[in-house]
């Protein structure tokens, strides 16, 4: 299976979507744009969905539903949002079809069903929900409103990859109203660290924690926050956002309160989200021309044991002794399968599970069993060992740990090696060509400097770093005083 993917140095996009379709995790649908998300993929985003959902919980979080149609006049009412996100809007205009009297069998847009107004099918929640917490809200007593959603959304796009950019995709999306601009800007810093937590302990991303610049902040937001990871291919991509959105979309939808000292005052908001864009960056940080290598904290079966046998009393033998491994496993909390079809060799199951980025997998045959022994194979090194079944369980429970951050500590040397101090435009654009990676650099704070950096790289400022030392500079384009860096990279 994996010898039929294009290796990454020759072509990084076309393995990466060869990867995805071979692996089982997605594939395009009969709509233009969409995907298909097939039972493994589905299977990586539901624990990723499990993960950040505990999360979300313990920060006081709590999950809520709102409708997919947004009408026009409340999405166009916080005027930045609606003018971001304009062009990417899908929208209902009418309610019925009817047989085409011109065209026997087919089916027509019914004239007369015009919808009264038109319906945004939502590319973010924020207009549908605020209009909702104007209801909810009237004194300070009624703060702060803690909620996240799990749904999907539609944004138009016109160049669409599996799971990186998608028209439809699947996300989760926080917002929250707060009594002050002080617990507002908390919360918006707290998500972020919740995400770049994740990132690194499930994920084993290392990501950076910034601010974006005016120009890349969410439409309508004051100040956006973000964790930003670099792939194999030496290109950065947002992992998650956080938006402080001070009291414009109260001020929008007319959400005052009263508070403590009797006064009205508006409410102070938050939005925060990550999408299964996650699963692509997963991905493309740890995946090689085999195959997907998958964390074993997201890995949907942790371990898998794969029976090698020629008679069915060999076969009965092993599975008595693999049911018992797999009941160990399951008692220290270890997902294990147990491979037990007929229809695929040793080898194809060997290819498939390779393929598809099972951190752990165990090989049993009659010789095993004399021995007391299985063979053990890691997906992230490609090494194999001969370990005693007693005692196996704790092995691997402790083996999976050191995989997980063994990838942590691989990407993480990665990032840093391509993380590149550039002091002139020059070395700025070769270290692009050649080298790629994040590149530190001073900039003047324009968005005219910005704009021009961009034009002539496709490079863009992906964030003030959040851990940035204050140091006197010139900007690397326009020559112009500067007090920090920041990091440019080319980005998905």
């Amino acid at each position: 299976m994996s010898k039929n993917l294009t290796s990454r140095a020759e072509d990084y996009s076309k393995w990466y979507n060869e990867l995805v379709v071979k692996a089982d995790l997605a594939e395009n649908s009969a709509v233009r744009g969409c995907m298909v998300i097939k039972p493994y993929g589905y299977a990586i985003w539901e624990k990723m969905q499990a993960e950040l959902d505990r999360m979300f919980k313990e920060t006081g979080h709590q999950n809520a539903y709102f409708p997919l149609f947004v009408p026009k006049s409340l999405f166009e009412a916080e005027e930045k949002n609606a003018e971001g996100f304009a062009k990417e809007c899908a929208v209902v205009t009418h309610y019925r079809l009817q047989n085409d009297p011109d065209n026997p069998g087919k089916l027509r847009v019914d004239p007369e069903a015009k919808l009264e107004e038109e319906l945004v099918v939502r590319p973010t929640s924020e207009a549908i929900i605020w209009n909702t917490y104007k209801g909810w809200i009237q004194s300070y007593r009624d703060l702060p409103i803690l909620i996240n959603q799990w749904a999907n959304v539609v944004r138009w796009e016109m160049r669409t990859r599996l799971f990186l950019r998608t028209a439809e995709f699947l996300w989760q999306e926080g917002h929250t109203a707060h009594a002050t601009k002080a617990e507002a800007l908390a919360e918006t810093e707290q998500m972020n660290n919740v995400y770049a937590e994740f990132a690194q302990n499930f994920m084993a991303i290392p990501v950076i924690k910034g601010v974006k610049t005016e120009s890349e902040r969410f439409a309508g937001a004051i100040e956006t926050y973000c964790i930003e990871a670099l792939m194999q291919d030496g290109k950065a991509l947002q992992a998650g956002t956080s938006h402080f959105l001070g009291q414009n979309f109260a001020k929008a939808f007319d959400v005052k309160f009263t508070n403590n000292e009797g006064k009205l005052d508006y409410v102070w908001a938050s939005s925060w989200g990550v999408s299964t864009r996650l699963v692509g960056a997963l991905i493309m940080t740890h995946s090689d021309d085999k195959g997907l290598v998958l964390p074993p904290n997201l890995a949907p079966s942790q371990v898998v044991i794969v029976p090698i046998f020629k008679t069915d009393e060999q076969f009965e033998a092993i599975s008595e002794k693999a049911e018992s491994i797999i009941k160990e496993l399951k008692a220290l909390g270890v997902s294990c399968k147990f491979d037990k079809r007929t229809t695929h060799r040793p080898g194809a199951k060997f290819a498939q599970h390779e393929l598809q980025g099972v951190p752990l997998r165990i090989a049993i045959g009659p010789k095993d069993l004399e021995n007391n022994t299985v063979e053990l194979a890691r997906r992230d090194t490609l090494t194999k060992q001969i370990v005693q079944i007693d005692g196996l369980a704790s092995t691997i429970k402790d083996l999976l740990e050191v995989i997980q951050n063994d990838l942590f500590t691989k990407a993480l040397n990665f990032r840093d090696d391509h993380t590149t101090e550039v002091d002139d435009f020059e070395t700025f654009k070769k270290v692009l060509e050649t080298k790629t990676g994040f590149i530190s650099a001073h900039w003047d704070g324009t968005a005219e400097t910005e704009q021009k950096i961009k034009e002539a790289t496709k490079a863009t400022i992906r964030c003030i770093p959040s851990v940035n030392k204050k140091e006197e500079g010139t900007c690397v384009y326009s020559g112009k005083p500067s007090m920090q860096r920041v990091l440019f990279a080319k980005a998905y």
